[in-house]
């Protein structure tokens, strides 16, 4: 189920052409968010001919999606970070990331971009972990944020401790995206298919390129890189509430279940609900922030739409927190990559574009050790890296040898399940009008078992997060092609199936 995000419902980005042919360029971008725009625009600044592939629209992904918070405060990081990757690689963590919220400030000013953008601070906040934001506090201080500890904030309910940090701010991810896009060479609805060093085949013609930069969410390309390895995806949900409460900071809850809010004009964007993609068994993730709003906001009826506007987001989280940009992988010096980012794409965003502009116009930037695709960080990686392999395995076993829990007879309307005919598996999703659509269960990534998401009518992967609508249709990757729709048998034959 697609779900349009207020900044999709407010911009019409015009439609740019698809790639018309074969051609040649210095450097191929893959992928149409912020990340690749930006990257284009300043490698254009820095007098570089490229062009940006898009598989779909331009801001479609993730930057459409997003709560757009422009901060450096990424969660409870910079304690995590002093302790594994050391004082000197958090500083450059916090830099640059600081650094990209005045960057955007300087692009906003210079093009005259109307994209509402307002200094704000952003505050992580607790209701029962107190001592670990007076950490954070102290880390961040070390490294010379400009942070604050206090007791209250102006949301609706109490706090043990509330971590403030300032000069951060907020806008229209998109009105700013098609801003900065109108001189970039896009070419959209072109989606690159195969790749060689320097050869990439998209679904409408071929591109010669010195050098790619992959700035597409998940890298499709398993090797090398071996990014499916290092990364999952996880889920999040938003509520944009129409006059809930003015709130003039952004706010992150640390605790499990914790929520985020950010003002954006009339609305106040909650968010919550986060869990690995594949994991949600029995959904409830919007209700669970309608209940909350009904809590702190008796006096509104949030179970109308024009009150209460829902989507989602998915983000790639890497093994230990910090964002892969640079080279792809250790031999491919003309690829590089800009993935992993969290839930913080914003910054990041910026901080990627400046970073890849630097390293493929041959510019020194201290601050890319940090990021480096090929670092080794043991104290963070091992455990989740470890985690993730046996994921992946008792996933893979599962498609092969684990039954089906569902049964087909006993799907109600509105639900979808996991079934078994012939012997075969079949994921099967009955609508409202009782009319089944069935597919296959095996992603066509690697091969895990999809898992029905009933928030959002989807197939999801729990290994790698590539989703699929009820249909079979590709939503998100890393997967480059939909799944086998009407597998193993016709919908007619599976309604009229008496399992």
């Amino acid at each position: 189920m697609h779900r349009e995000s207020i900044w999709q419902r407010s911009t019409a980005i015009p439609a740019r052409p698809e790639l018309p042919g074969n051609i040649s360029t210095d450097i191929a971008i893959i992928g149409g968010g912020l990340a690749g725009i930006l990257t284009a625009h300043f490698l254009e600044q820095s007098g570089r001919q490229c062009i940006v592939l898009e598989a779909d629209r331009i801001g479609s992904g993730q930057t459409g999606h997003t709560t757009a918070k422009v901060t450096s405060q990424h969660g409870p990081i910079y304690q995590k970070l002093i302790k594994c990757a050391g004082k000197k690689q958090a500083e450059q963590y916090a830099k640059i990331n600081q650094e990209a919220i005045k960057r955007y400030k300087i692009l906003i000013d210079k093009y005259k971009i109307d994209c509402g953008w307002e200094e704000c601070p952003a505050c992580l906040y607790t209701k029962e972990n107190g001592r670990t934001l007076r950490d954070e506090y102290y880390a961040a201080k070390e490294l010379g944020l400009p942070v604050e500890l206090k007791k209250k904030t102006e949301l609706p309910f109490a706090v043990e401790e509330a971590l403030f940090c300032y000069d951060q701010a907020c806008f229209h991810p998109l009105k700013f995206l098609q801003a900065i896009a109108e001189n970039v060479q896009v070419y959209e609805k072109t989606k690159v298919l195969r790749m060689k060093p320097h050869l990439l085949t998209t679904s409408r013609g071929t591109v010669e390129a010195e050098k790619v930069v992959f700035a597409c969410h998940y890298p499709f390309v398993n090797r090398p890189g071996y990014y499916f390895l290092r990364m999952h995806q996880e889920r999040s949900y938003v509520l944009a509430l129409k006059e809930a409460q003015t709130l003039h900071g952004m706010y992150l809850g640390i605790d499990r279940d914790g929520l985020s809010f950010r003002p954006a004009g009339e609305m106040l964007l909650m968010g919550g609900g986060n869990h690995r993609t594949g994991e949600n068994p029995m959904g409830g993730q919007y209700e669970f922030l309608l209940h909350q709003a009904e809590i702190y906001w008796p006096e509104k009826c949030w179970k109308k739409e024009e009150n209460a506007i829902p989507w989602s987001a998915q983000d790639c989280m890497t093994l230990d927190g910090i964002p892969y940009i640079g080279q792809f992988g250790r031999k491919t010096e003309d690829w590089f990559v800009a993935t992993g980012f969290g839930k913080w794409g914003m910054t990041t965003s910026m901080a990627a574009a400046v970073l890849l502009t630097d390293q493929i116009c041959g510019r020194e930037n201290p601050c890319g050790e940090v990021f480096s695709p090929q670092r080794l960080h043991p104290m963070a990686s091992a455990k989740p890296f470890l985690t993730e392999g046996t994921y992946a395995a008792a996933n893979l076993l599962k498609q092969k040898f684990v039954p089906p829990k569902e049964v087909l007879g006993q799907l109600k309307p509105g639900h979808g399940g996991v079934v078994e005919y012939n012997g075969e598996k079949a994921g099967v999703y009955k609508a409202e009008d009782g009319q089944v659509f069935a597919v296959s269960v095996k992603c066509p990534h690697m091969g895990c078992q999809l898992t029905w998401n009933p928030d959002e009518k989807s197939w999801d992967c729990p290994c790698h997060g590539s989703r699929f609508d009820y249909r079979g249709r590709l939503i998100d990757g890393p997967a480059q092609t939909a799944v086998d729709g009407d597998f193993p048998v016709t919908v007619h034959t599976l309604t009229g199936c008496s399992q």
